[in-house]
C-alpha cells in the first residue's frame, strides 16, 4: 500500500467528519468512501453504498448528530481518529422509537486511504453506552 504524507491523512479525517457528518452532505461520501469499501460491522453493509444507508439512519434518527474529532493519528496509508458523537434521538433507530434523549458516545475509527479515499474502516465505539442513554438498558 503507498504511502501517504500524514498531513494529507490528518485533513483527509478532520473533512470526512465534518462534511459527512457534522455538515450532512450525503454527495461527499462519494469523495470520501470507495465503491467497495471494507468494514469491520457487518450491520453497516458493504461499500459506499452499505454506508450511504447506515448514514441515512442516522441522520434520519439523530438531531443535531456532531461528531467532536478529539485525536487524530497518522502513520503509512492509515489514520485513527477519536470522536465524541453528539445528538438527540427524534427519530426510531435500532429498533428503538425515538426518545428526545440527548447522546454522547466516544468511539474510534481506523481507516485505511488509497488514492485519497476511504478503502477499509474499522470502528469501535461505545454501543452498549449509546442504549443505556436512550434508556434501552439499565446503566
Amino acid at each position: 500500500m503507498a504511502q501517504t504524507d500524514t498531513a494529507a491523512l490528518h485533513d483527509l479525517a478532520r473533512r470526512f467528519f465534518d462534511e459527512v457528518w457534522n455538515q450532512g452532505d450525503e454527495s461527499a461520501i462519494d469523495r470520501y468512501i470507495a465503491e467497495h469499501a471494507d468494514g469491520n460491522d457487518a450491520t453497516f453493509g458493504i461499500g459506499r453504498e452499505g454506508f450511504r444507508t447506515q448514514w441515512r439512519q442516522w441522520q434520519a434518527a439523530f438531531e443535531g448528530l456532531h461528531f467532536a474529532v478529539e485525536d487524530i493519528v497518522a502513520e503509512g496509508d492509515r489514520v485513527v481518529t477519536r470522536w465524541t458523537l453528539t445528538g438527540r434521538q427524534t427519530g426510531e433507530f435500532l429498533g428503538i422509537p425515538a426518545t428526545g434523549r440527548s447522546i454522547s458516545v466516544g468511539g474510534m475509527s481506523l481507516d485505511t486511504v488509497r488514492d485519497g479515499v476511504l478503502v477499509a474502516g474499522v470502528d469501535a465505539w461505545d454501543e452498549l453506552g449509546l442504549r443505556r442513554q436512550l434508556g434501552v438498558i439499565a446503566g
